[in-house]
């Protein structure tokens, strides 16, 4: 059954997770009068629950929170959550800038109970023009539930924010969706299913995930063995150094975007190690001691193979074999499972638009909005999915607190355009 919502929205937002959340927060402190709701396909706010592994600990700064950058007065900032929760003594003793992950996602979620404007079980399909020939007045946005369950919402203006899809390489690709290889995103929920005594599992992927997951299989004794698997020489620490860390401040999304497109191309590759396929350097050290103390006592449960590449996957019903060249020549080995942590990927066409093709003029400008061709009324808003045109923070928690206000801003004059030609009329 499909119910179709009579009344026009002012905004849909697609996914309640950071972005969309900081967005709320800033629609909220500004008082708007939009009517507005946000879907998310989960059951209850979760922010990667399967990646909250015990004794991970956040790569930035608690102050790189929902707000506090743009608004440190705010009730919605990690401060004034530690205070209602009556943690905020006991967190200043700590003497650190880094909380939990799981004390991290659970701010988030303190946060988005106190904003009751999102939908959940709401898994969007569709996102459908609507209008006469050309001439596009509003937006169709189908939801479904867990239930089958289907609801049709109208609006004049849409914030795409749905997160990242998993990244399978082309090779794994043959073997998407078996029970013996699986991506990092589903890590917990899934290894509970499959860890077995006896088991070897093979990680891939030289990032802050893979040595995570590397290092908590580690620490399950009824595995037989873990071998990670990377193609660079080693793993390479994050630069998280001050004068690199400016790249994340707030004024750098402006300079990035007025440079020529080669020089922000350039930018992105001079900074990769600050985001991509690098490891936080006390893991770094923490693993090598593992693999130290392991060598120690005549072990080799434990394995890190570099500078290898995969050559091909053949999967079974029990096992999945790896063929691999690396510095020891061509190898083969089974494993029982393997564990995908290759990162994600984000693609505007993959986040529902590809209906809207014909009317798409380009990438995000400024503010963050789609440039639509003559006719095509609503606006269309999109969070990470413009790291190419305003920088590595894009996907990135720091840039949250100001991107949101300039949402809420280009959203709110969008909206008075809009009543004022109605009052006109």
């Amino acid at each position: 059954m499909t119910e179709a919502t009579s009344d026009v929205f002012d905004l849909i937002g697609i996914g309640f997770g950071p972005s969309n959340l900081a967005l709320a927060i800033a629609l909220q402190e500004r008082g708007h009068n939009m009517r507005a709701a946000f879907l998310e396909a989960r059951p209850q706010f979760a922010w990667h629950p399967d990646m909250m592994i015990a004794g991970s600990d956040m790569q930035v700064s608690f102050m790189k929170d929902l707000v506090s950058l743009r608004n440190p007065r705010s009730a919605y900032s990690f401060v004034s959550y530690l205070h209602d929760k009556g943690r905020l003594s006991r967190f200043i003793n700590r003497k650190t800038f880094f909380p939990s992950r799981e004390e991290f996602n659970d701010y988030l979620g303190w946060v988005a109970a106190q904003l009751p404007v999102c939908h959940y079980d709401s898994r969007v399909t569709a996102i459908d023009p609507v209008g006469r020939g050309d001439h596009i007045t509003e937006l169709a946005v189908t939801s479904e539930s867990s239930n089958g369950q289907s609801r049709i919402y109208r609006t004049r203006s849409l914030v795409l924010a749905p997160g990242g899809q998993p990244h399978w390489p082309e090779i794994f690709r043959p073997v998407q969706g078996t029970s013996q290889v699986i991506h990092a995103q589903d890590y917990l929920s899934a290894t509970t299913a499959r860890i077995k005594p006896g088991m070897r599992v093979a990680v891939i992927g030289g990032g802050q995930s893979a040595a995570e997951i590397f290092t908590d299989l580690a620490q399950r004794p009824q595995i037989a063995g873990v071998q990670l698997i990377l193609r660079g020489r080693a793993l390479m620490p994050s630069d998280d150094t001050p004068f690199v860390n400016e790249v994340f401040d707030p004024g750098q999304t402006e300079i990035f975007h007025a440079k020529p497109e080669a020089d922000r191309q350039r930018m992105l590759q001079n900074l990769a190690a600050t985001n991509y396929a690098v490891v936080d350097g006390d893991l770094i050290e923490q693993i090598y001691e593992m693999l130290y103390e392991q060598d120690v006592r005549g072990e080799d449960r434990l394995l890190l193979t570099a500078e290898t590449q995969i050559q091909a996957v053949a999967a079974t019903d029990q096992s999945v074999t790896l063929n691999m060249t690396g510095p020891q020549g061509a190898v083969a080995a089974d494993f029982d499972l393997v564990i995908l942590a290759t990162g994600y990927r984000r693609d505007l066409d993959d986040a529902m638009l590809k209906s809207l093709t014909p009317w798409r003029k380009g990438p995000p400008d400024r503010n963050y909005r789609l440039p639509m061709a003559d006719h095509f009324e609503p606006a269309i808003f999109v969070q990470g999915f413009s790291e190419a045109t305003h920088g590595l923070s894009d996907t990135l928690l720091s840039v949250l607190p100001f991107r949101s206000e300039e949402i809420a801003l280009a959203l709110e004059a969008f909206h008075n355009r809009h009543m004022n030609a109605v009052a006109a009329e």
